[in-house]
């Protein structure tokens, strides 16, 4: 079947049933802002730049598992920069973030939910129609590390707990508690 044009898909309401007969493919390049979630965990300064969110889904139809009608199929991929806040310096750490997912759509929520626990494969509704930038933009969520960190950070960590005022020449020394213990026995 030919290929249809871009602009013949809507990605926030995709039809993926009509999508995945088609073979179609969509792919774009969108600034971080168009995923207002993914910008929120971002740690943006005032002279960042932002690199945009490269994505590409393409639709398929496969024989299914148990015969009868074909399963519809979504292979979703994106590359995307976000700068984190370094855990260890907190200073920005340019993290990269890579999509590379196949999903299979079923009929609505109660069958995914139903078939959920019985599959290795993600499952999604045909119904209502997927929003493609809500489900990409839940991957890309879903791929930022727990606690980003540089792997060398740029400036040196300090360690130190001592308040602003504190020199650590002007902290007193300590005494010996067993030293202590010691004049106590005599």
């Amino acid at each position: 079947m030919k290929d249809t044009p871009k602009t013949a898909w809507n990605p926030r309401r995709l039809d993926m049933r009509a999508f995945a007969q088609a073979a179609a493919s969509l792919q774009d390049e969108e600034p971080l802002s168009a995923f207002p979630r993914v910008q929120a965990e971002a740690a943006l300064d005032d002279g960042a730049t932002l690199t945009p969110v490269r994505w590409r889904a393409q639709g398929e139809m496969r024989p299914a598992a148990s015969g009868g009608t074909p399963d519809v199929w979504l292979h979703l991929q994106a590359d995307a920069r976000v700068p984190l806040t370094c855990q260890r310096c907190l200073a920005p750490v340019d993290t990269p973030l890579t999509v590379d997912r196949w999903f299979r759509f079923v009929a609505d929520e109660a069958t995914a939910e139903a078939q959920d626990d019985d599959c290795e494969e993600d499952l999604l509704a045909l119904e209502p129609r997927p929003d493609l930038h809500d489900v990409l933009e839940d991957e890309l969520l879903m791929e930022l590390p727990l606690v980003p960190m540089h792997d060398t950070c740029p400036e040196p960590v300090s360690l130190r707990t001592a308040g602003a005022g504190d020199a650590p020449e002007a902290a007193a020394p300590r005494k010996n508690p067993f030293a202590e213990l010691a004049k106590l026995k005599k």
